[in-house]
């Protein structure tokens, strides 16, 4: 009888590990194998894109070699799945509980993962963010921009993220947005004609202005003499641009008319046109939800590698303007 209880236990015991792996999360789920139907190829690439927000598994398998070298050995955690819990982090802005649940581990481990992998992930693959030579812009230059922007070397934007209201009276007012009516960090965004990312500011309180923050971020320093620069109506740094030598290209303000003469309303329709690539830019980044959902404050230390990190990760995905 006694054999015949521990018989019964021991397959109860496999069942719930079997059970237990099933409901967990593993890099193994989404390997790609011979045996694997045309079928189970495309789910799994499917569900990888989903939850990762990478374009494929060999690209994982490429980020996991850069920075594996620098993140730590945890006994109850793997390195490719410490990288799986901070995408899926990045990614879906998922509880720290929740991400527990799905790896195996404790709130406290998933905290320490995502305070170690983030900054080293930002630091790693912030080379994917680089400002384009000219030779390479004017060989990527749409064909749209050829005809009356084919000087336009940045497609500039600011973008705000919401956090949770702080506690430091202080850091509560210089985080108020007046345009949001909520605390938040803004940063300046610029793309290439082509749509990739090229710049990208750190993260500032939501008070400050896109001119405060276009001349404190280093921006200019990417500027050379005949460049243009392309921007919506708020950018008020024309002057600041003169004085490089580079234009500023944006849509002409009424200035107490009526209404815009036919080749004003032409030209800011055809501006509009091109200048809501950037707006595209910055959606294809929200696509991390850690960005769209409101930022907890004991992420706010991180808010700066975590929009490198979502940038860089958009760059890998296909070209936004053909």
């Amino acid at each position: 009888m006694l054999q015949q209880e521990v018989h019964r236990l021991r397959l109860e015991r496999d069942s719930y590990k079997d059970k237990l792996s099933k409901l967990s999360i593993s890099s193994e789920h989404f390997i790609v194998t011979e045996n694997d139907a045309a079928s189970q190829i495309k789910c799994k690439r499917k569900f990888f894109s989903f939850y990762f927000g990478l374009p494929s598994f060999a690209v994982f398998i490429w980020i996991l070699n850069l920075i594996a070298p620098l993140i730590s050995e945890r006994r109850v955690i793997s390195k490719e799945n410490q990288l799986l819990l901070t995408l899926m982090k990045l990614r879906h802005g998922l509880a720290h509980v929740d991400l527990g649940f799905r790896f195996g581990v404790s709130s406290a481990c998933v905290s320490n993962v995502i305070n170690e992998v983030i900054p080293v992930l930002a630091k790693r693959l912030q080379f994917l963010i680089s400002w384009p030579s000219a030779e390479v812009l004017q060989k990527n230059m749409p064909q749209k921009f050829k005809k009356r922007f084919k000087k336009c070397v940045v497609i500039i934007d600011c973008t705000e993220f919401f956090i949770d209201r702080p506690f430091n009276l202080r850091a509560r007012a210089q985080t108020w947005s007046n345009y949001k009516h909520h605390n938040t960090l803004k940063a300046l965004i610029g793309i290439t004609p082509y749509g990739s990312i090229s710049f990208i500011s750190k993260m500032w309180g939501g008070r400050i202005s896109d001119k405060e923050i276009s001349g404190k971020s280093g921006f200019y320093s990417n500027i050379n003499p005949g460049n243009q620069v392309m921007a919506d109506r708020g950018f008020l740094i024309g002057d600041d641009l003169a004085r490089l030598g580079a234009t500023l290209v944006m849509p002409p303000f009424l200035k107490g008319r009526k209404q815009l003469p036919g080749l004003d309303v032409e030209r800011a329709r055809q501006l509009s046109a091109l200048r809501i690539h950037v707006e595209r830019a910055i959606e294809r980044i929200k696509i991390f939800r850690i960005l769209k959902n409101t930022l907890p404050l004991t992420l706010v230390p991180l808010s700066s590698d975590i929009l490198i990190a979502c940038c860089a990760l958009s760059n890998l995905r296909p070209k936004l303007i053909k």
